[in-house]
């Protein structure tokens, strides 16, 4: 290589170098420019922030003023105000606000304070005579929950022409008066205090153990277990026809909602605790007239549970793609269109099937 060809390749770098130095110059100037705006965009911001309330402006030395003095500006403000006319018109009713909506389901009860008829006039002594009354506030109290221990006292009456000579019935009969059955025999159990448990537990998500120190703190000593049992108890003596009531209605619709969720339960037989467990929902559609939903607990997902709980239906079923409901027998199965884009090609396999 020449040295003039040298020479020719280092002025192509120089010059090359020129260009790439004016683009870094042009993209700090663009920088600068930025930092600046943002510089006076954050000073209009704290001074927004921090500085003085009012929005009169300060007036600078050397300024000229649009108005003489202050006396003109406030005389011309004052001759403005003369010629605002306001129309007339008439002022609506004030509402009932949210407070009187929401007490208005609650109990009432008045307390009135009243004048005695030997008070006399502050002032001058004078007799004083009842005018009105008026409302001075409106308060919501709260009278806390108390036990009480009821006794089921039982009547016996004796006939008294059994056991005489002349009578049919040579012994004494003894007749007792008609009681109502209990919750649960040879128990302290009530269905008020019963439903109160079951409410505190299901409803309010409240543990056995911490209801039992709510039942000692109103008087009770009742254990934890004896929660337990009479809520297993009740439910299986007195719920579970509910229950199966539910079930046997919803078989009667035309067109049901059904699905699994995937759920965990502890101490389970056979099972881990961190398995998942099945439950199965069973809900009447928005035509129905029915509206009721039914929970059944299953360790399994097989389409066998499906064809259990659907024995004797025979309408329609709207389900997600999964395939164990197609062995439910006699049923016109709807799928879900909320499963559509990941389902598209198993609903358009089962339509063209059927």
């Amino acid at each position: 290589m020449t040295g003039q060809e040298e020479l020719l390749i280092l002025r192509a770098l120089v010059e090359k170098q020129k260009e790439e130095l004016a683009a870094k110059d042009e993209i700090i100037a663009k920088q600068n420019i930025r930092i600046e705006n943002m510089v006076q965009a954050l000073l209009q911001a704290r001074k927004k922030l921090f500085g003085p309330s009012t929005e009169t402006s300060k007036k600078l030395d050397g300024q000229l003023s649009l108005f003489e003095t202050t006396q003109e500006i406030a005389k011309e403000l004052f001759n403005e105000q003369q010629k605002i006319t306001v129309p007339s018109h008439t002022r609506k009713a004030r509402q009932p606000g949210v407070r009187q909506e929401m007490l208005a389901a609650l109990p009432k009860e008045i307390e009135e304070y009243i004048i005695g008829p030997d008070e006399s006039c502050f002032k001058c002594g004078g007799e004083l005579k009842v005018i009105g009354k008026r409302i001075v506030r409106t308060e919501v109290t709260y009278e806390p929950p108390k036990l009480k221990v009821k006794q089921i006292v039982q009547q016996i009456a004796k006939c008294t022409q059994c056991g005489k000579e002349d009578s049919e019935n040579p012994k004494d009969h003894f007749q007792k008066a008609a009681v109502p059955v209990p919750v649960l025999p040879h128990s302290i159990a009530t269905s008020s205090l019963v439903a109160q448990i079951m409410y505190q537990k299901f409803a309010m998500g409240m543990p056995f153990a911490r209801q039992e120190k709510d039942w000692y703190r109103l008087g009770l000593i009742l254990s934890r277990s004896n929660m337990a049992n009479w809520t297993n108890r009740c439910s299986e003596e007195w719920l579970t026809p509910i229950y199966e009531r539910i079930h046997t209605e919803l078989l009667s619709c035309e067109v049901l909602h059904m699905d699994e969720t995937r759920i965990q339960c502890n101490r389970e037989d056979g099972k881990k605790a961190s398995s998942e467990s099945y439950m199965w929902v069973i809900r009447s559609a928005a035509c129905e007239t029915i509206q009721a939903v039914f929970f059944y607990y299953s360790p399994s997902r097989k389409g066998e549970i499906a064809r259990r709980l659907l024995s004797g239906f025979h309408g329609y079923l709207t389900t997600d793609a999964y395939s164990a409901y197609e062995k439910v027998e006699n049923i016109r199965r709807n799928l879900c269109w909320s499963h559509y884009p990941r389902n598209m090609i198993i609903r358009v396999e089962f339509l063209e099937a059927a």
